[in-house]
C-alpha cells in the first residue's frame, strides 16, 4: 500500500505531505482546486512523463517522494532493489533545467526502473481514460491483458517476425534489374570501405589505450625525470632520506627490542621508495615521442573512427554491418535460386503463423466469455439491471499482425430490448465511466493501489450512490484513490481529504485537510449544493448519506 505522499513545488503544491491508510480514499474540492495535481504528483514519481512546466512557478525544482509497503512488490523487484525493510521510499527530482534525478530507496536509479515498480503497485485511470474504450485497438489490449496465454502470444510475435523478415528478402529479390544494379553497386561500396580498413575490435581498444600515452609522451618523460630525481638523485632525495631515517631506527632497534617493528618497517619502505625510483627509470626510457609514429597512429584512429561513424556505434557494429552487407550482396547475386528458397520459406512461416494465431483465437474466444461474465458482474449493480455486455472477437486470415489475426469489439445494450451493438455508438459518458470501473475492478485484482480521477463524470443522483458503493467493495483489501465531486461517493470514504486553494497577493497556494465529524457532513452538504448550517436540509442529507455506509 501507499504509506506517505511527500511533493514539493510541483504545479501549484509548495510543500505537502500526506500519510494514506487501507480502504477508500477521497479528495474533494472546488473545481480547479488542485485535486488531480496529488494524482500526477503520484503518477509524476511512479515513472509518468514530466517536464519542467511541473515546476512551481518560481521555485528551482520540484521533488516528490513515495513510500510504499515492500510486501506488494515481486520477490524479482525485492531482490533486484535490494529492499529488505517493511517499507521502501521512491524518490524523483526534477530542476528548471530539465535534469532529473530518481532513486529507489536512496539508490540511484532510471525512471524507467520507478515504471517498473509502479506496474506493480498502482493502476492508473485517469479523467479522459474512459475515451480510450472507444477505440476497438484498446479492447483487443484489455482482453489479452486479462487472459494467461502470454508465452503463446509471444510465440505468434516471433512467428510474425520471422515471416516479416522472410518476406522483406522475397520482396528484395522482386526488384527490378536497374534497382538491384543500384543496391549491389551501393553495398559493394559500404563492404569494400570496411574491409580495406581491415578494423578490428581489438586494434580499436589498443589504440584508446595508447594514443594519449603516445600524445603526451614529452610531458611524461619530464614529470617521470622530475619525480626520479626528487626519489633518487637529487642531494636531499626521498630514498637518501629514508635510507637514513632507517638507519637511525635499526641502531634504536638495537638498543631497543620493541622498536623492531618500526624498524622493519622504515626499511621496507626504505626499499618501496628505490622500487618506485627503479620502475619511474624503466617507464622514462621506454617512452617514445616518435612523431612519425603518433602520426600513423593518429590518422589509424581517425580511420576507424570514420568507420564508427558510418556503421557503428561501435566497432562491433562495425563489423556486424560487413557481415549484413555480404548477406545482402549474396541474395542480390543469387536472385533465381533464393527466390524459390525464399518462397517456400514464406509460405511455410506464414502456416505456423497462421496456425498460432488459430490457438490464440481459440484462446481468445475463451477468455472473452470469462471477461465479459465477469465485468457484467461488476457493473449491474451500478444502474444497469438489465444490462447485456459482450467480447466479440473475429478472426481475420487476410490481416495476419504480431498479435494475430483476431479483431476484438466490446459490444453492450444497456437497456432492455436493445440489441448488443459496439460500445462507442450507444454507450453515453456516464456508462462508459461505469464500464471503465468494472474493468478496472476486474484487470487490476492484484494491483494493491488503484487511482480514479473524476471516475463519477457524468454520473450522479441514484447512480452516483452505487458508484461509490463499488468504489468502496473494490477497496477491501487494498487501497482506492478517487478523485470525486459527487457527494454520493465521497460519502462512501474510509478517509476524506478537502482541497482548497487561496490567492495571497501574487503568490497561489493549495492546503490539504483530513476531514472528519462534522467539518466532514459539511463538506458533503457543501458538494450535495446546499446550505452547509447544521439545520439546513443539505446538512441532514448529508449525515443520512454518511449513516448509510
Amino acid at each position: 500500500m501507499l504509506c506517505k505522499l511527500h511533493i514539493e513545488n510541483f504545479a501549484i503544491l509548495s510543500d505537502l505531505t500526506l500519510s494514506f491508510e487501507k480502504g477508500l480514499t477521497v479528495f474533494s474540492g472546488e473545481t480547479g482546486a488542485g485535486k488531480s495535481i496529488v494524482i500526477e504528483a503520484l503518477g509524476f514519481v511512479l515513472g509518468a512523463r514530466g517536464d519542467v512546466s511541473l515546476i512551481k512557478e518560481g521555485a528551482e525544482r520540484l521533488l516528490v517522494s513515495a513510500e510504499f509497503t515492500t510486501a506488494d512488490l515481486s520477490p524479482e523487484l525485492q531482490t533486484r532493489f535490494a529492499l529488505t525493510q517493511d517499507t521502501f521510499t521512491l524518490r524523483r527530482e526534477l530542476d528548471n533545467k530539465g535534469k532529473g534525478k530518481a532513486s529507489v530507496n536512496g539508490k540511484p536509479a532510471t525512471v524507467t526502473a520507478l515504471a517498473q515498480i509502479g506496474k506493480q503497485l498502482v493502476d492508473f485511470h485517469g479523467q479522459h481514460d474512459h475515451q480510450s474504450l472507444l477505440h476497438t485497438s484498446v479492447h483487443l489490449q484489455l482482453l489479452d491483458r486479462f487472459s494467461s496465454y502470454g508465452s503463446l502470444l509471444a510465440k505468434v510475435k516471433n512467428a510474425y517476425t520471422a515471416w516479416q523478415a522472410s518476406q522483406e528478402q522475397y520482396n528484395l529479390l522482386q526488384l527490378s534489374e536497374q534497382e538491384k544494379a543500384r543496391l549491389t553497386d551501393l553495398y559493394s561500396y559500404q563492404l569494400n570501405e570496411i574491409e580495406q580498413a581491415e578494423p578490428s575490435v581489438q586494434e580499436d581498444e589498443k589504440l584508446e589505450q595508447i594514443l594519449p600515452k603516445i600524445k603526451y609522451a614529452g610531458r611524461l618523460a619530464q614529470l617521470a625525470a622530475e619525480a626520479y630525481e626528487e626519489l633518487y638523485e637529487a642531494e636531499n632525495s626521498a630514498t637518501s632520506r629514508a635510507g637514513k631515517t632507517a638507519k637511525l631506527l635499526e641502531n634504536m632497534a638495537q638498543l631497543d627490542e620493541q622498536l623492531l617493528p618500526l624498524s622493519q618497517q622504515a626499511a621496507n619502505a626504505l626499499i618501496a621508495l628505490e622500487e618506485t625510483a627503479s620502475s619511474l627509470a624503466d617507464y622514462k626510457e621506454n617512452l617514445q615521442a616518435d612523431p612519425e609514429e603518433l602520426d600513423r597512429l593518429l590518422a589509424r584512429h581517425e580511420k576507424l573512427k570514420r568507420l564508427k561513424a558510418k556503421y557503428g556505434p561501435t566497432m562491433t557494429d562495425v563489423l556486424a554491418n560487413a557481415d549484413k552487407l555480404r548477406r545482402q550482396l549474396d541474395q542480390l547475386q543469387n536472385t533465381q535460386e533464393r527466390k524459390q528458397e525464399l518462397e517456400k520459406a514464406c509460405a511455410k512461416l506464414r502456416a505456423d503463423l497462421l496456425d498460432l494465431s488459430y490457438q490464440l483465437h481459440d484462446k481468445r474466444m475463451a477468455s472473452a466469455k470469462k471477461l465479459a461474465d465477469l465485468i457484467t458482474h461488476q457493473i449491474k449493480p451500478l444502474g444497469f439491471a438489465q444490462i447485456k455486455f459482450a467480447v466479440a472477437v473475429e478472426m481475420d486470415e487476410e490481416n495476419l499482425g504480431p498479435s494475430g489475426a483476431d479483431k476484438v469489439e466490446f459490444l453492450f445494450s444497456p437497456n432492455p430490448g436493445q440489441s448488443l451493438r459496439p460500445l462507442k455508438d450507444i454507450a453515453s459518458g456516464g456508462e462508459i465511466s461505469r464500464v471503465m470501473l468494472g474493468l478496472k475492478t476486474v484487470l487490476a485484482s492484484d494491483v494493491p493501489v488503484m487511482v480514479f480521477d473524476e471516475v463519477d463524470a457524468g454520473i450522479g443522483g441514484e447512480t452516483g450512490h452505487l458508484v461509490g458503493e463499488k468504489l468502496r467493495a473494490a477497496a477491501q483489501g487494498r487501497q482506492v484513490l478517487c478523485v470525486t465531486h459527487l457527494a454520493q461517493v465521497a460519502a462512501q470514504a474510509d478517509h476524506h481529504f478537502h482541497v482548497e486553494k487561496t490567492a495571497h497577493r501574487n503568490e497561489t497556494s493549495v492546503s490539504i485537510t483530513s476531514l472528519n465529524g462534522e467539518e466532514l457532513t459539511m463538506e458533503i452538504a457543501r458538494m450535495l449544493g446546499g446550505n452547509t448550517s447544521k439545520t439546513s436540509a443539505a446538512f441532514k442529507h448529508a449525515q443520512e448519506l454518511l449513516s448509510s455506509r
